[in-house]
């Protein structure tokens, strides 16, 4: 089960004003299921976006960046579900352009103003002539607020909906921000292995929005990590459509207010595939303080994250805390001075002065270890910096989960 996993009421779910949505079943994996997924945005919409840096990277992502560094005015997205589209060569790359062909045509626009989304399983060609036929059934019921099913429609192993929305009020005028995404395994940054759609009905100059969505990126889903393993697929977009009325101009604060606020949503989804991380228990969060650089206590933070032997003592409730101290150690801080920093378990203060602090008993850390939400907090010392990363514990049922993937 997801761990303290909130899904929104219909009516905490906001349209967004310039954004319909479309949703239909291509058949692609399983009959019936709805696999198809296309956005449709105003016109002067700005759309950025950040994707995976695997080197790998499918079909679909490669389009995407090309259209987006060419500065062409994105007015759709194209999403399926059920295949990747990786590691398909340039057959990949024709049929991604083919299938985003089709939906343009359908909604009169130039090919380069879509970009296509795929995720699913990876070395299978794209079933391109179901995607063909079933788009113009998606575009055919296209509608304002139909997030809730767009957050169905792009799941794979996930086990709810991600989906989170927020108004505010800003010069007497209303500014909405709804978002979704997907992801419960194969998470790791840079990015993790996801989709994220974000779209508000401020108006964000194309510069600027690019320049928001790596920052906010770096703040949210490049926090995040279930497995270590960095997906072929990860894409990540900002779309802003300027129906509100209301102008972010960085230096500003109705800037900040929006740029706070859509941190605040993309930190939310991204928290979420940890929640429905794959075969997850325990949601927990890592947090290095008094590092030198950001560099340092993320590599640290990391360690710690991706430690199977860290991870399986989580799941047991095993308070073997040693385990951490191991993998702060092999972090790759070579000038690691190991006699002055501390580690915490919630509260609970573990380690200090190189070794187990006098007053810790293991009860202490059994208590921590069994609660669903558990805080790793370790302090180096070395300087000012603080950064803090969202994991889970390896169950059983991960292995299971991937085990079984494609059967």
């Amino acid at each position: 089960m997801p761990i303290n996993f909130h899904i929104p009421k219909h009516h905490e779910i906001y349209p967004v004003k310039g954004v319909k949505i479309g949703i239909t079943s291509a058949g692609i994996k399983t009959e019936g299921k709805k696999d198809i997924t296309v956005f449709y945005f105003s016109e002067h919409t700005t759309v950025a976006g950040v994707f995976t840096t695997n080197r790998f990277c499918a079909a679909p992502v490669q389009i995407c960046k090309q259209r987006l560094a060419s500065h062409a005015a994105i007015r759709a997205l194209l999403i399926n579900t059920g295949n990747a589209n990786a590691g398909t060569g340039e057959q990949g790359i024709q049929d991604a352009l083919a299938t985003s062909a089709v939906l343009a045509n359908t909604l009169h626009l130039n090919e380069n103003q879509v970009l296509p989304f795929s995720t699913g399983v990876i070395l299978e060609p794209l079933p391109t002539d179901k995607i063909k036929k079933a788009i113009p059934d998606a575009v055919m019921h296209l509608a304002e607020n139909e997030w809730f099913n767009a957050a169905y429609s792009i799941m794979t192993t996930d086990t709810v909906p991600k989906i989170a929305s927020r108004q505010l009020i800003i010069d007497d005028k209303t500014v909405t921000i709804t978002g979704i995404s997907k992801g419960a395994g194969m998470i790791r940054p840079n990015m993790a292995t996801m989709l994220g759609f974000i779209a508000t009905d401020a108006h964000i100059a194309q510069p600027l929005l690019e320049k928001m969505t790596t920052a906010i990126a770096n703040q949210s889903f490049n926090r995040i990590t279930v497995d270590g393993d960095t997906s072929t697929n990860d894409s990540f977009i900002i779309a802003a459509t300027g129906q509100s009325g209301v102008n972010a101009i960085e230096g500003t604060k109705t800037f900040d207010i929006i740029q706070t606020a859509l941190t605040d949503i993309a930190r939310e989804l991204a928290q979420k595939i940890i929640r429905d991380a794959e075969g997850a228990t325990k949601f927990i969060t890592i947090t290095v303080e008094q590092a030198k650089n950001s560099d340092e206590a993320l590599k640290v933070a990391y360690a710690i994250a991706h430690s199977p032997l860290v991870k399986t003592a989580f799941f047991a409730s095993d308070p073997n805390l040693g385990r951490i101290l191991a993998a702060i150690g092999y972090a790759g801080i070579a000038d690691l001075d190991t006699q002055s920093l501390s580690l915490y378990l919630g509260d609970v203060l573990v380690a200090s002065n190189g070794g187990r602090h006098p007053a810790y008993q293991e009860e202490q850390g059994q208590a921590v270890m069994k609660e669903e939400e558990i805080t790793v907090r370790v302090v180096l010392y070395r300087g000012e910096v603080t950064e803090t990363i969202y994991t889970c514990d390896f169950s059983y049922d991960y292995v299971r989960i991937n085990a079984d993937y494609r059967t």
